[in-house]
């Protein structure tokens, strides 16, 4: 097993497995991925495209549901959970940066900042989102859409959105991939500053060894295992 540093695990997997249905029939997409990993550590997942390492990120942040195999977050059994109880978990414990963003296009930055806090019915949202955005160095341009962004400006969105509830664990699939070099190496400078600021557990899918050297852990997968 995977073992967090030290820490007390935040996060686990037990035998996780997905398989899916093809033509050539069934394909192990991920096979058997026991980890840990303690609060506050961050974690960079590597390997060759199809490796499987999208699948896990989905896996253990409840977005989908193993074939088998068990997730805990901070004690909580996601795989025990029916969709409604997975959200609720989601939505008061986990984050998440996409390298495509995923910003709502019709909502300002402030709005976009809003909404997972909104959803979750938390106290103050404008507040709350105003003072993210001004830590990411976004507060001028609150009230801009996505359309009227750079890249790295609509990363720093997202980044916000994804800090702004607090969550014990955030998971960032390939979050510097869809950027130059330099706007990425600012982007990564502020993951690892409010993981460090924030004590929040970082989970990172990438094929960029240099930013996975930043962090605690860098675990290998290849053909759907982890090595």
């Amino acid at each position: 097993m995977q073992q967090a540093t030290g820490a007390q695990p935040v996060l686990k997997s037990a035998g996780l497995t997905k398989k899916v249905s093809s033509p050539e029939g069934e394909l192990t997409i991920l096979d058997r991925a026991d980890l840990q990993i303690g609060a506050g550590e961050s974690v960079a997942i590597l390997g060759p495209s199809g490796a499987g390492k999208s699948t896990l990120l989905s896996l253990l942040a409840g977005l989908d549901l193993p074939t088998s195999g068990q997730v805990w977050v901070n004690g909580r059994e996601l795989t025990a959970l029916d969709e409604d109880g997975r959200a609720a978990v989601r939505a008061d414990q986990v984050g998440f940066v996409f390298q495509s963003f995923h910003l709502v296009p019709a909502l300002t930055a402030l709005e976009n900042v809003m909404l997972p806090l909104e959803l979750a019915d938390r106290p103050e949202p404008r507040a709350a989102a105003r003072r993210a955005l001004e830590e990411v160095g976004l507060g001028p341009r609150v009230g801009h859409y996505p359309r009227q962004l750079s890249g790295g400006e609509r990363q720093r969105v997202a980044i916000a959105r994804a800090f702004v509830g607090d969550p014990a664990v955030l998971f960032a699939d390939e979050p510097t991939g869809n950027l130059d070099s330099r706007t990425g190496g600012r982007i990564a400078d502020l993951l690892f500053g409010l993981n460090t600021d924030r004590g929040t557990t970082l989970v990172l899918v990438t094929h960029d060894r240099v930013l996975a050297e930043r962090c605690d852990r860098q675990l290998e997968m290849d053909g759907g295992r982890l090595l």
